[in-house]
């Protein structure tokens, strides 16, 4: 047996120890989304943290995103699942076209992770340098159940422009820009997007985001949005701060996940956010204090026993009935 077999299987009797008999399964699975985006990134290092730290097996699942790891959590098809907060209030409420009228009531948040803005890329020698040129473009907006793919058509639609919007993994959203297929690639993700830094490096490109009435407008109509911003220098070719629209991100699982797992794993995530941020920058919001930027989707028992004893006062209408 190898010492990486050994080590999973020691982890496994662990966790197996940890929990009731039958109440979980021996190992996990974390939904996460398209490789390009941070979801990808941030999910292999939570992934990673958990099996080392917390003697909890994790592996991870690509998805499409958000709308999708909310399914699958709330159907107890996977363990864990990521989502933005925006989606999240979709799911509780069953208000967005992809809920298809459903309520998914089983979710429940464990721990905050980044903010996630929105962002649009296009190449220098197309001429684009703002949102309003993209009005009657071809736009990429990666996975169509992410966060990008769900929010954009209505970002367009609030601002009354149309759109040939385009769907697909943030890699090939790149390599698409890169060959002249899409006039921009529009996307959100925890920053520095991995697929927005390779085109920085590899191509001369222009980050842009939106006018002041234009957030008014957008949130106007998108009120689960808030105001972010993307800095300077957050790519080397973004030479100003910019104001833009964002959503947070949390951790999900199901409302049957035994209280003593959800608090292991609450607990070694937000005590190992220097360790995170190492693997990507934007594991540097991953801090218990942020846990109030959730108002409204319900935290597990378990993590809300870890934030009383951190001295956080979560939402009353975050906590479990």
């Amino acid at each position: 047996m190898t010492g990486f077999r050994r080590g999973l299987l020691a982890a496994a009797i662990a966790f197996a120890a940890m929990t009731s008999a039958g109440a979980q399964p021996v190992t996990m699975t974390l939904g996460t989304a398209s490789v390009g985006g941070t979801y990808f990134v941030y999910g292999g290092l939570v992934a990673d943290l958990l099996t080392s730290k917390a003697g909890i097996p994790v592996t991870t699942r690509q998805t499409q995103g958000p709308n999708q790891n909310v399914i699958l959590v709330d159907e107890k098809k996977i363990e864990l699942g990521m989502t933005t907060m925006g989606v999240a209030l979709q799911a509780l409420q069953g208000s967005a076209a992809w809920t298809k009228g459903r309520k998914y009531e089983n979710i429940r948040a464990l721990f905050p992770m980044y903010d996630t803005p929105l962002q649009c890329v296009a190449l220098k020698k197309s001429g684009i340098a703002s949102f309003r040129q993209l009005d009657g473009k071809t736009v990429g907006a990666g996975p169509k159940a992410g966060t990008a793919g769900t929010y954009f058509p209505l970002i367009f639609d609030a601002l009354g422009m149309k759109a040939m919007v385009r769907y697909g993994q943030g890699g090939d959203m790149g390599n698409q820009l890169s060959d002249g297929i899409l006039d921009a690639f529009c996307f959100g993700a925890g920053t520095p997007i991995p697929i927005f830094s390779q085109l920085d490096a590899e191509k001369d490109v222009v980050f842009f985001t939106w006018t002041d009435a234009d957030i008014a407008a957008i949130r106007g109509k998108i009120t689960e949005f808030s105001e972010s911003l993307v800095p300077k220098r957050t790519y080397k070719q973004q030479t100003a701060d910019q104001k833009t629209v964002g959503l947070y991100n949390f951790a999900l699982a199901h409302k049957g996940m035994a209280d003593n797992v959800a608090y292991t794993i609450t607990r070694t995530v937000l005590e190992n956010s220097a360790r995170l941020t190492k693997g990507h920058p934007a594991a540097r919001e991953t801090i218990a204090a942020n846990a109030t930027r959730n108002a409204f989707l319900p935290f597990h028992p378990g993590a809300v026993r870890y934030y009383k004893e951190k001295g956080v006062k979560l939402d009353p209408a975050t906590l479990p009935k």
